[in-house]
């Protein structure tokens, strides 16, 4: 076991105690399924009838990070294998256990030839086992170098395999239902009207205002990740971070507050109910329980069969000027490829890459379930909530970039700000709304200063 690898396993060892003692995890991104439900098996023939490919040089292992890929990739694993010879392997990490998983897995005999590195903080933990893919054939197959991320040596790390955009979705045939139009809805105020209005004539109305707002691994992501996003891209006040600062202010969690109270306090489940979770907010949306839910356009597939209409709105909090506000755009998706396997697997899996963004049929299945490939071969994307995103840059209105990617040690700070949302939501004091203050600046400041030193 290489030093990086001693290190991060004293590092999750210490957080998996903390877990044990009772404290809150959390995943760092979307989630996916559980380690003991892992998905992946070497790949076969789809027609055992037929002769397979001829067994072709190197192998190809995908840790893959996101869930609602999991079935396309499996397929296209097995189309690979049957057109190349070469194996394929594809296993989706569980939800908030991608870095507990590839940590394990990297350190086996069989390694993943194919991982993700998404932000600062993987470069740091990951960088040394990633290949440089400056001159690479899958770098060849951009059309921007807008997500990719490099090490402080210049090195290209990971490269961006999707771009997507989160926000708050609606429903507008429920707005309109509930006797409200789209167009009121322009800033804080007015979107509080409505979901407020919504939310007192649930009962009459047959559906509620806001989905569940769980806070266990599988929703809280959603507000300590996506939501908090907010408050950090207000705090860069026009600037745009290009590494983690040492400290935040938190000078707009007040406007954070106003959106979080908003989605908690008139939703489906109580604020009290949120802790243990085992609500599928969803299958909410898409049961038509609820007009509201915030998510992110990789949901837009699912949710456009029983909500064709759905859209995306800003997240408006009250900040001054909002109304030219966009959504928030960008990536955590950035595949990487092991430096530390054979050169056979590393150009299998270059090549599988590159199949992956630029054969018609197999880029076409990515782009459905993803949204955007940034590859010149990839066809256009019919992702509405990525539509929305575009339509609102160019009707002039400014994109929130991801700030939150540069959340320090983030699983265990996330897991803080669960602990203390846990509090607040159970008794909505204004001394609990401290303490989360205090996890969201302070933890900022103790998780950065233990991870650099």
């Amino acid at each position: 076991m290489t030093k990086k690898l001693i290190a991060l396993v004293l590092a999750l060892s210490m957080a998996m105690t903390m877990l044990l003692a009772g404290c809150a995890s959390n995943p760092s991104t979307e989630g996916s399924t559980p380690p003991e439900s892992q998905s992946g098996t070497e790949t076969k023939t789809p027609d055992d009838n037929k002769d397979p490919a001829p067994a072709g040089e190197g192998r190809v292992y995908w840790l893959n990070f996101k869930p609602e890929l999991d079935t396309t990739a499996q397929e296209l694993a097995q189309t690979y294998t049957a057109k190349t010879g070469v194996p394929v392997q594809v296993i989706t990490a569980a939800a908030g256990t991608y870095k507990q998983t590839l940590l394990a897995e990297l350190d086996k005999s069989a390694p993943p030839t194919m991982f993700v590195i998404g932000n600062s903080e993987g470069v740091k933990d990951w960088g040394d086992y990633a290949l440089d893919l400056k001159g690479t054939a899958i770098e060849a197959e951009l059309n921007t170098d807008a997500y990719n991320l490099y090490d402080a040596d210049g090195k290209l790390v990971s490269i961006g395999y999707c771009y997507e955009c989160y926000g708050i979705i609606v429903n507008p045939d429920l707005v309109t239902k509930a006797g409200h139009s789209m167009d009121e809805i322009k800033d804080f105020a007015s979107l509080k009207a409505v979901v407020e209005d919504i939310h007192a004539n649930a009962a009459t109305l047959g559906f509620d205002a806001f989905t569940s707002c769980d806070m266990d691994d599988y929703s809280s992501w959603r507000f300590t990740g996506h939501m908090a996003n907010l408050e950090y891209y207000y705090e860069q006040e026009g600037t745009t971070w290009t590494e983690c600062p040492p400290t935040i202010s938190g000078k707009y969690l007040d406007n954070f507050k106003n959106l979080y109270d908003l989605c908690i306090n008139n939703s489906l489940t109580a604020p009290t109910d949120l802790a243990t979770g085992g609500h599928d907010a969803a299958q909410e949306f898409k049961d038509g329980k609820a007009a509201f839910t915030v998510q992110g356009s990789w949901e837009y597939a699912s949710y456009v069969e029983s909500a064709p209409n759905a859209t995306m709105i800003p997240y408006y909090c009250g900040v001054a000027g909002e109304e030219k506000a966009g959504l928030n755009c960008g990536t955590e998706n950035c595949w990487a490829v092991n430096s530390t396997v054979p050169e056979a697997d590393q150009k299998a899996t270059i090549d599988f890459m590159v199949w992956l963004v630029s054969d018609p049929d197999a880029s076409a299945k990515m782009v459905e379930q993803l949204g955007v490939l940034p590859y010149k071969n990839a066809p256009e994307s019919s992702n509405g909530f990525l539509a929305d995103a575009a339509e609102y840059t160019a009707n002039g209105c400014y994109v929130m970039n991801w700030a939150t990617n540069y959340q320090p040690d983030v699983d265990n700070y996330r897991a803080a700000l669960v602990a203390a949302l846990n509090q607040y939501n159970a008794d909505q004091s204004d001394a609990n709304w401290e303490q989360f203050r205090t996890a969201f600046v302070d933890g900022w400041a103790a998780r950065y200063a233990e991870v650099n030193g």
